[in-house]
This record gives structure tokens, C-alpha cells and sequence, in this order.
């Protein structure tokens, strides 16, 4: 297996997750899901999605949850499949320790280490900036920061897609 950056982008319930996990299905390798979201301070209706989330996954996938340090991920499982779920919620646990300089430096050095440890990496995201513009400034904040993270992933990617109604739509790369 060669490196490969795999970007699944789209709206909430646009079949992102699915997609995801089907790729990373399909490569043949051992598939390492890591779940992005902190689910030590939820709410009981998020606790549920994420139990819902963890029974969709075949038994066989190692799953990461509560850890935040990509490229360290990255470095214990070369040569590996690696599915992050979310990119977005990712982005949420770092912001306000972080800069936004900080931050995508640090997105940057996961890709890299990715690459350099051959993982075939598939992200998925959440496309924000179609929706309705945030009314305060920290929902814009967090808005321009997923859509900067997004264009940044994307570039590095070697396959973009954006996920809607369920449906593919092949931005970069080719069919898949």
C-alpha cells in the first residue's frame, strides 16, 4: 500500500461518514477509525450517536477515541488504513487552546507524517460555509478556520470528495 490522502467533505447527514468507512474498507489493509469528538463532557443524545457510530463499524477496526495528537497516531500505525471522523470536531477540541496559525501548522505536520509513514488516510469534514452566515464572531471564527483546514486538506489530497444526498461527487482524483 502507498500513501494516499482521501478528503470526504459535505453537509451533516450527507452520507460523509459512510463513504469514509467505505473506502477504508476497501483498501485491504487494517483500518485504524479515530473518533475526533472529546466524549468525556457530552450530553446523553451524543452519547447515543456515538454508540450508534461505534455499531456501524465492523468488530475487526481498531478504534481511537480521546486522543487528539494525529501524527503521533500516525507514527503507531504505518502502513496502515486511518479513517479520522472528524476533521471538524478535531478542529473544535484544539481551537481555543490553539491559534489558527498554530493549528494548521500542526494539521500540516499530520499530513506530512501521514505521508512519510505510508498511511492511506481518509478525513472527513464538514463543508460549513454553505450554510447560513453565524451570527456571533466566533461562529464565523470557527467557520473560516474549517473552510481554510478544508482548502488545506484538499491540497495535499490525492482524492477529494463531496458527499451530498448520499451520492459522491468526485472533485479531485478521479472516480474512485
Amino acid at each position: 500500500m502507498s500513501s494516499k490522502i482521501t478528503l470526504i467533505l459535505g453537509g451533516a447527514r450527507s452520507g460523509k461518514s459512510r463513504r469514509a468507512e467505505q473506502l477504508a474498507a476497501n483498501t485491504g489493509s487494517p483500518v485504524i477509525y479515530v473518533a475526533t469528538y472529546a466524549s468525556s463532557h457530552t450530553d446523553t443524545e451524543m452519547l447515543e450517536r456515538i454508540a450508534k457510530h461505534r455499531s456501524t463499524r465492523p468488530p475487526h477496526w481498531t478504534t481511537i477515541e480521546n486522543e487528539f495528537d494525529l501524527p503521533l497516531i500516525f507514527q503507531q500505525h504505518a502502513g496502515k488504513a486511518v479513517l479520522i471522523d472528524c476533521l471538524t470536531l478535531w478542529l473544535s477540541y484544539h481551537c481555543e487552546a490553539t491559534t489558527e496559525p498554530e493549528l494548521l501548522a500542526r494539521l500540516d505536520t499530520a499530513l506530512q507524517t501521514a505521508r512519510a509513514k505510508n498511511i492511506s488516510l481518509f478525513i472527513v469534514t464538514n463543508e460549513l460555509g454553505m450554510g447560513l452566515v453565524p451570527s456571533t464572531a466566533l461562529g464565523r471564527s470557527f467557520r473560516d478556520l474549517c473552510g481554510r483546514a478544508n482548502q488545506q486538506v484538499a491540497e495535499a489530497a490525492d482524492h477529494v470528495e463531496f458527499q451530498i444526498a448520499g451520492l459522491p461527487l468526485v472533485l479531485k482524483g478521479g472516480a474512485s
